[in-house]
């Protein structure tokens, strides 16, 4: 099987490797142009924050994939570079891309952003003309399996984001969030996140209390429903919400038992944090409920365990997709020979018509039926070759059979 794959990820490379030889799109239409020109047959370059992989379809696979080493170095001018590829052929390298294509390859497991990904750089090499009748069938069923296991198995359901964990499980507690207000301390990617994961469950207000109060000044124009309050003021705010998630830097407890006000209603509080945020005593109020990440480090050890065993079927569901797709492409590989056999029928036909409508006195409707009939005794003089062809398994015979009829019918 005449199909590689060369390059880059984040299992062979850290990134500051990676980002040396990460593909524009003008970077991938020079690199596929000048591969092609070296006699190789398909092309697809998939080039992401976490890889940077060139498949290959051509013949002397392994000499090629040789070449390609020496193109990463050429190609960005780095020497170092083959100190951390990697490459497969044959049935590895397509295994690769089912895998990489259902999210089985990547940093988080299952995520979804790679399948769009891999999509669009198969497009891209289709719009170059780099990916042909072989890519196309790979990346198209690589696409369709990855679509399939994430149906099957709603791995991606399956949460790893500490903020995503902590959103759901406020919600699992709670009921329901639509319409709650929360108040949110500090401004990092966690709280950013939780923000974010908050309004896809349309609450209502947001308090956002930072100690650096002119980093949120301008908050209304990357979230909704969010209200810049003063740090100090973060106390007083617990009255209006029944959410609470903490998610700063800070040394020290930003939420302590003395200064907390008297309460009448329940509120469940959200300590992302590391150190901790909240004082644990807080818990022994009445209407609190603190949960720390300990709390969501267990849903994500198991969610992560989940999402392992789902990724299994997953692997299950791609061994079957690539035997399916190499019978195919043993199956395209007598095409040629198919191709032939009808081509000399459609010569043998022609030549003995026009000699036959050169001696006889034929009308058109006459010459019509003479042809019509030719054509399916020649038709019937290669079916059966052809069928025996389709039903030979094994490659080497197959070869043999291939050899035979192209003696036998001159093509």
């Amino acid at each position: 099987m005449n199909i590689g794959v060369i390059g880059v990820n984040h299992n062979s490379a850290p990134i500051s490797v990676r980002e040396k030889v990460s593909f524009t799109d003008t970077k991938k239409i020079e690199a596929i142009n000048s591969l092609l020109d070296k006699d190789i047959s398909e092309i697809v370059i998939l080039s992401t924050c976490n890889r940077s992989e060139i498949y290959v379809r051509c013949e002397n696979i392994q000499e090629k994939i040789n070449l390609l080493a020496n193109f990463y170095e050429d190609f960005f001018d780095e020497k170092e570079i083959k100190n951390y590829l990697f490459s497969k052929i044959g049935r590895d390298a397509v295994s690769h891309i089912f895998e990489v294509t259902a999210g089985l390859d990547s940093i988080v497991l299952g995520e979804d952003q790679i399948l769009g990904q891999v999509k669009k750089a198969h497009e891209f090499a289709m719009q170059l003309g780099s990916s042909k009748k072989v890519f196309n069938k790979l990346f198209r069923e690589a696409v369709t399996t990855a679509k399939e296991i994430k149906t099957t198995t709603k791995i991606s359901e399956q949460p790893l984001s500490i903020s995503y964990i902590g959103v759901k499980l406020l919600k699992e507690k709670i009921g329901c969030l639509q319409n709650k207000n929360a108040l949110i301390i500090g401004y990092g990617k966690m709280s950013r996140l939780t923000m974010t994961y908050l309004q896809e469950e349309r609450i209502g207000n947001i308090y956002l209390a930072n100690r650096s109060h002119g980093k949120v000044s301008n908050i209304s124009d990357q979230f909704q429903n969010v209200i810049p309050i003063q740090y100090d003021e973060r106390y007083e705010v617990l009255q209006n919400v029944d959410i609470v998630v903490s998610a700063t830097a800070a040394p020290h407890t930003v939420l302590k038992l003395d200064k907390m006000p008297t309460l009448n209603h329940r509120i469940y509080m959200m300590d992302i944090a590391l150190p901790r945020d909240i004082d644990p005593n807080i818990n022994t109020l009445d209407h609190v409920v603190v949960y720390d990440i300990d709390d969501l480090k267990k849903i994500h050890d198991e969610n992560d365990v989940k999402r392992n065993e789902l990724a299994g079927i997953g692997y299950q569901i791609i061994y079957e997709k690539i035997d399916e797709f190499i019978e195919w492409l043993e199956s395209a590989n007598i095409d040629p020979t198919i191709k032939s056999l009808n081509e000399k029928c459609l010569e043998i036909k022609e030549d003995s018509l026009e000699y036959l409508f050169r001696k006889l006195n034929l009308d058109v409707r006459e010459q019509k039926l003479v042809d019509r009939m030719m054509e399916s005794a020649l038709k019937r003089l290669i079916r059966e070759p052809i069928v025996k062809l389709k039903q030979v398994k094994d490659k080497g015979k197959r070869d043999e059979y291939i050899k035979l009829i192209e003696e036998l019918f001159e093509v």
